[in-house]
């Protein structure tokens, strides 16, 4: 056994000799040449020469070889447009408060403001006892008390501008109560003939402004009060071309500045002066009606939209005109004729009343009578027009309208002839189509009612300044009610 073991393996090596002498005989051109670059592959691994191309994927490959094998990062490409927003998360569970934090410095006190002006009581009835209209004289001193005009100051108090022919002088009395039992007197302007044709307001600073006529110059000036019971006043010519200042009305528009209506007696027309500040030391001075002989009587007032409604004469064809300016300076104006009817419009007193609307007392000349025009727009363009004393007796000569605490117009007016004297008529309606009419001081204790100038007090009640033509005072007559009726009490 061994040797037959022996033998094969004896002739297995003969045969694997004589192979491999075949193989380095056919192939030693061959390897010669390429035993530089062939190689036996690595176990595991092969060669370039063994890969169909296609044939490798992803997953042959090591990861060093897919890192090597990945090329450089190309630029970002443009962003999508934004996906619809998702659904809102459920609200998380709310945090701990937060530690107060210290306080901070207390402010600074601020200023005190200043007591407003009381109002008017309230609609509960008047039960106190019936006493009569009061009156009282308040200056007496020579020929004085014409061509009045009242208001009421920011105090709460009269303030009453006239002429005291006398002296020739502009003067003012400051009431001393509500009913202006007394008053305070004060000479404003004495230099030279000055102080006709007064009207007193209230400017935005809370002190009297009085315009009026300086004869003397034929001047139109302004007297804006230093303090509050106007003792003295810084005078200022506002108008000196001519022969202006006549029949001045003055009032304080939505801008807080003065606005003067007057007529310029040179050349017949209806003027304006808006101041530029509030002591009215220089104004603005336009013409608004020229067309022929206009701007006597005028009298001015602001509407609810803050714009100056003023009526006036046109003595060419006899005519009741109001202006209703454009603008707050009233540069230029709405001219309309709201009567026509004869000879009408004279001595004419504008308000407006709780509709806010336009109400306008004047003298019919031909009729002597009292007539008022309300009217119908904003604009005034047209009035409905009523006569509300037709006694003939002079009625309605200087008349002055206001509204009282009920809404409703009150006016005050002198009537002529025996009986006569200084009247208030009541108006019934908004409208004033009809009115309750007192006569407040009668003829027959003296020639009352010339130049009268009513207003309303913070207690409601009428305050009228007049002057007495036969004693030459100036009076006041301060109503007992809102109907200025004496004795009157309700049941």
């Amino acid at each position: 056994m061994k040797r037959t073991i022996s033998a094969i393996s004896r002739l297995s090596r003969r045969h694997a000799l004589a192979f491999l002498a075949l193989l380095v005989a056919f192939g030693a051109v061959g390897y010669g040449a390429h035993a530089a670059t062939t190689r036996l592959p690595a176990k595991d691994s092969v060669s370039s020469a063994h890969v169909i191309n296609g044939s490798l994927q992803k997953v042959d490959l090591s990861k060093k070889t897919i890192v090597a094998l990945r090329g450089a990062r190309g630029p970002q490409g443009p962003h999508g447009s934004a996906g619809p927003a998702g659904p809102a998360g459920r609200q998380g569970p709310q945090g701990d408060p937060g530690a107060q934090g210290p306080p901070g410095d207390p402010g600074q006190q601020g200023i005190q403001g200043i007591d407003g002006i009381q109002g008017p009581p309230g609609a509960a009835l008047d039960r106190s006892a019936p006493v009569a209209n009061t009156i009282t004289t308040l200056d007496s001193s020579g020929d004085v008390g014409l061509e009045t005009s009242t208001t009421i100051g920011a105090d709460g108090l009269g303030l009453i501008s006239y002429y005291d022919k006398t002296n020739h002088d502009l003067k003012v009395v400051h009431c001393n109560d509500r009913a202006c039992s007394s008053a305070t007197k004060s000479t404003l302007d004495s230099a030279g003939d000055v102080g006709r044709f007064t009207s007193a307001t209230i400017g935005a600073d809370g002190l009297g402004l009085i315009s009026y006529r300086d004869v003397t110059n034929g001047d139109l000036r302004a007297a804006h009060c230093d303090n509050t019971v106007c003792t003295s006043a810084t005078l200022t010519t506002l108008d000196s071309a001519g022969d202006v200042g006549t029949y001045t009305s003055a009032t304080v528009g939505a801008d807080g500045l003065g606005l003067i209506s007057y007529w310029d007696g040179a050349n017949d027309d209806l003027k304006v002066a808006h101041c530029s500040n509030a002591a009215c030391t220089t104004a603005t001075l336009t013409t608004l009606d020229s067309a022929g002989m206009v701007g006597r009587f005028p009298s001015a007032t602001v509407g609810r939209d803050g714009l100056a409604l003023i009526s006036y004469t046109d003595f060419t064809n006899g005519d009741l005109k109001v202006a209703r300016c454009n603008n707050l300076a009233c540069t230029s104006a709405l001219l309309s004729v709201i009567d026509s009817v004869g000879n009408v419009g004279w001595l004419s007193s504008a308000t407006i009343g709780r509709d806010g609307l336009g109400l306008i007392s004047y003298y019919d000349q031909p009729n002597a009578n009292l007539k008022v025009a309300h009217c119908v727009n904003l604009l005034c363009t047209s009035a409905d027009v009523t006569t509300l004393d037709a006694s003939g007796f002079d009625a309605g000569w200087n008349s002055s309208v206001t509204i009282g605490p009920d809404g409703l117009g009150l006016i005050s007016y002198r009537l002529g002839g025996l009986g006569g004297g200084l009247n208030v008529a009541h108006c019934s309606n908004t409208a004033c189509t009809s009115a309750n009419i007192t006569s407040v001081e009668a003829n027959y204790v003296g020639d009352a009612g010339f130049d009268n100038s009513l207003t309303v007090g913070t207690d409601g009640l009428g305050l009228i300044a007049y002057r007495d033509f036969t004693s030459s005072d100036l009076k006041v007559a301060h109503c007992s009610n809102p109907f200025c009726v004496p004795f009157f009490r309700r049941r």
